[in-house]
């Protein structure tokens, strides 16, 4: 399998119409895209005081007008640094990032210095989001003298699908077609006469089929960040199970030609739980688009699709959303705002780019806020390998927020150390109290260890086994300044 991964990118404050006089006709590689340089540097979420070592990664730039270039999220993930680079000349300038939107895998860039001659000679790229399935696009790549190379794609079909971010799926082309592998090949523009229609997220060399991120999504994007104040694309919060079983229909009130899914959970704080949805409805329809027992709609562009595209690819944030529900066997409509609920607001963050974990290490002990980034690092197992009550509490969180906790605070580890002796074997135990404080978000814990208790030890108390611990503060401090002059340069990090 070769990887052109593209992350969620959310891009920048601009319209994209092109002047009259530059024609769809005289777009090409060579004169509309250009080379994007990354260094990228992620965080070590089994060790949050370091990070990992820099990592070069080098892809194509679709240009847009303003001199501003387009390209997916996982492009620049995690970045430290970015550069553009003339598809021809080779010149070079530094790049910031003035949009991005990991979930839509989506980021744009402009140049530090705008005068700048990375963009002499080259065209900005109009958009068409007309593409149906048995169209025939053109996947765009430069080789490294600065030829363009264009490769065609026939079209499969439209769906919904993942981009990059577990449990956030956007629309999708589905395209077979051999590409050619190049060394800039991690970010490509797809086009559609001459116009962009969308960007490649991945590539299956075996069977020479790839998807597309299509133009729709990324207009909405770029539409959002016109007035500088970038909400993303709004999210249901629901989970749901299909109802093709006749039994659960009928106890649900569902007659045998009904559609509707029923809905297994509500996230808190989600558009559906702040709107009244809650668990056990069966949604019937979004804004008066039928819901069939599968969970998809009729689209009247693309046919059968996900009804989620209602809502991540049909509507934005501050929209009010109509959804019809039987409850209780009764018909029901609600109508409701719709929101998006950033990772941070979550439990558990489902992610986490261009910021570290949340930790404190305390004598040896290292405390972490647990997020799915850390389970994550046991690789693509992890669901088997990571310790079970953690993944056990990322699959179940409402019993957690229900205790009004805002994050799940652990041991995650324990260095060997004088003030942790007896204590090496621990690890993965979630915190309850803290010197009989509850512990609702690592800032919590940090408090309550600098504040010292009458006789210097500390309790620390957990939901399963140990149960309870108890920690000298003065051996514990010591042991800090000797962790800090022995190679761990910070202690805590609590934003």
């Amino acid at each position: 399998m070769t990887s052109f991964s593209s992350k969620w990118l959310l891009t920048a404050l601009i319209s994209l119409t092109l002047p009259a006089f530059v024609s769809a006709q005289n777009a090409s590689p060579e004169k509309s895209i250009v080379r994007v340089n990354a260094t990228l540097q992620s965080y070590n979420f089994l060790r949050p005081w370091e990070k990992g070592a820099p990592t070069p990664r080098r892809g194509l730039g679709a240009v847009l007008e303003g001199n501003r270039v387009l390209v997916t999220a996982e492009m620049v993930v995690n970045s430290t640094f970015v550069e553009l680079e003339h598809p021809s000349s080779g010149d070079r300038v530094p790049a910031r990032i003035v949009g991005l939107d990991y979930e839509a895998n989506l980021a744009v860039l402009e140049p530090q210095n705008e005068n700048s001659t990375v963009f002499d000679g080259l065209e900005p790229l109009q958009f068409d989001n007309s593409v149906t399935a048995g169209e025939t696009l053109q996947v765009w790549q430069i080789e490294d003298n600065g030829d363009g190379v264009t490769t065609d794609v026939d079209v499969l079909r439209v769906n919904v699908g993942r981009y990059f971010i577990p449990g956030s799926v956007f629309l999708l082309y589905e395209v077979k077609g051999s590409l050619q592998a190049r060394v800039n090949s991690f970010t490509l523009p797809v086009v559609k006469d001459g116009k962009l229609c969308g960007m490649l997220l991945s590539y299956s060399s075996k069977e020479q089929t790839s998807s597309v991120l299509p133009a729709p999504i990324i207009e909405s994007f770029l539409a959002d960040l016109e007035d500088g104040n970038y909400e993303g694309f709004p999210n249901l919060g629901i989970s749901i199970a299909q109802m093709l079983d006749d039994t659960f229909r009928e106890f649900t009130g569902l007659d045998a030609d009904d559609g509707g899914v029923f809905v297994r959970n509500v996230a808190k704080d989600s558009s559906a739980d702040k709107g009244g949805l809650k668990k056990g409805d069966v949604i019937l329809a979004i804004n008066d688009q039928p819901i069939d027992a599968r969970g998809n709609y009729e689209d009247p562009n693309y046919g059968k699709l996900s009804f989620s595209h209602l809502v991540r690819g049909g509507a934005k944030s501050g929209d009010t959303i109509k959804v019809d529900i039987i409850r209780e066997k009764e018909p029901k409509t609600i109508e409701f705002e719709l929101i998006r609920k950033h990772p941070a607001d979550f439990l558990i963050d489902p992610y986490m780019f261009d910021r570290g974990p949340k930790y404190v290490i305390f004598g040896g002990l290292i405390f972490q806020e647990l997020t799915l980034p850390y389970l994550e690092s046991w690789g693509e197992e992890w669901v088997n390998r990571a310790p079970f009550k953690l993944v056990h509490a990322n699959a179940n969180p409402e019993e957690w927020e229900e205790e009004g906790r805002e994050k799940l605070v652990f041991l995650s580890n324990v260095l060997k150390t004088p003030s942790t002796l007896g204590y090496e074997g621990l690890n993965s135990a979630i915190i309850t109290k803290v010197n009989g404080e509850s512990i609702r978000n690592i800032t919590d814990l940090a408090a309550a260890l600098d504040d010292v208790p009458e006789g210097g030890i500390h309790t620390i108390e957990f939901v399963d086994y140990p149960k309870v611990i108890y920690v000298d503060d003065r051996a514990s401090q010591f042991v800090n300044q000797q962790l800090i002059q022995y190679g761990i340069g910070q202690l805590k990090r609590l934003e």
